[in-house]
């Protein structure tokens, strides 16, 4: 579903007409409805066959969409249907090299244009992971009045020096790329591709990248005369797997709203961003192996709601949070029975 949202001021002081593609499931009856946000290169088609988080949500589980109404857009800036870089502006153009500088809490003031289009004034609980979990702590931050329950995974209150310099070396591959044309691209998909293989090796760990591939050649190829390596290949298939479905200009656009991520700025810190949501139903959880956003990043978070920290255990690293979906499924649900019980 798609729906024209009108126009939207930024934080940046531009003024954009918007549309949103979301996706629901369930049936809505005015106290049940449960906002989850996706991650960088995900989207709105987060359950159902070929959804990403599939084994979480669906009829009977964790988040039971027979009792829940669930509500995933695709976020503002991406490639799925919602207003971005490769949309047409108003002269009909893509906005490519004009499209604005958006933040994660312009994500957040369009979600909640969004729950107003749709008569939902207060989300039993927003949920995600990743760059999705930056959003709901901007829900908690921005709109605590309208958020009964939160749920946080895998995420950070504000991006890290590290975090950032990851970033910088992707954006660095997609903005040399000679197709770039300063965002009017026509595709840059080898530095798309290189900046998903940069990412890639921050979301898993180096213990199962060793178990899982060490130094095996790629079968048929020998190194040695210029063959892959078995994990290379790894890379490069993961790399081009995102050329085929993604842009490269809303990759720069998501990734910068990332590096800009701080639920504290302007709001005397982390622990006075959240203070209005302190005491209510939360889960901030962990991947013990997450070294894109290691958990003493999630402690703070939980310290700041005054939760006890929960942790996922997983050899997967950062993809954790996608791939353990019955850790992460059961603290949904403890989570939502929280709410239900008030």
């Amino acid at each position: 579903m798609r729906v024209d949202l009108g126009e939207v001021a930024l934080g940046s002081g531009d003024t954009i007409p918007v549309t949103v593609a979301y996706e629901t499931w369930g049936r809505y009856t005015g106290d049940n409805a449960v906002l989850v946000c996706h991650a960088l290169t995900a989207d709105s088609h987060v359950a159902g066959e070929g959804g990403w988080w599939g084994d979480v949500v669906g009829p009977g589980g964790a988040l039971d969409t027979d009792r829940w109404f669930v509500v995933c857009p695709n976020v503002l800036g991406g490639c799925r249907g919602t207003t971005g870089p490769a949309t047409p502006a108003p002269d009909g153009a893509a906005w490519g090299s004009r499209w604005p500088r958006v933040t994660v809490r312009d994500h957040v003031a369009v979600e909640s244009l969004l729950a107003d289009h749709l008569g939902i004034d207060r989300w039993a609980a927003v949920l995600g992971g990743s760059m999705g979990g930056m959003r709901a702590l901007e829900w908690a931050a921005t709109y605590p009045e309208r958020v009964r329950g939160l749920f946080v995974l895998a995420t950070a209150a504000a991006a890290s020096a590290e975090q950032i310099a990851w970033c910088h070396t992707q954006l660095a591959a997609i903005e040399g790329d000679p197709e770039w044309h300063g965002g009017d691209h026509t595709g840059a998909e080898r530095g798309l591709a290189t900046a998903r293989m940069i990412a890639h090796v921050t979301y898993r760990s180096e213990a199962e990248l060793a178990e899982r591939f060490g130094r095996a050649p790629q079968p048929g190829e020998d190194p040695a005369a210029g063959g892959r390596y078995a994990v290379e290949s790894y890379l490069d298939h993961h790399g081009e797997k995102l050329v085929r479905r993604f842009d490269a200009g809303s990759y720069v656009s998501l990734t910068r709203a990332m590096d800009g991520h701080d639920v504290g700025a302007g709001r005397g810190g982390v622990t006075a961003a959240l203070a209005r949501f302190r005491g209510r139903p939360s889960v901030v959880a962990a991947i013990d192996s997450d070294r894109l956003y290691p958990p003493y990043q999630q402690a703070v978070v939980a310290a700041a709601l005054g939760v006890e920290l929960d942790v996922v255990h997983s050899p997967y690293g950062h993809d954790g949070f996608l791939l353990e979906t019955a850790q992460v499924g059961g603290l949904v649900k403890g989570l939502l029975d929280a709410v239900s019980a008030g």
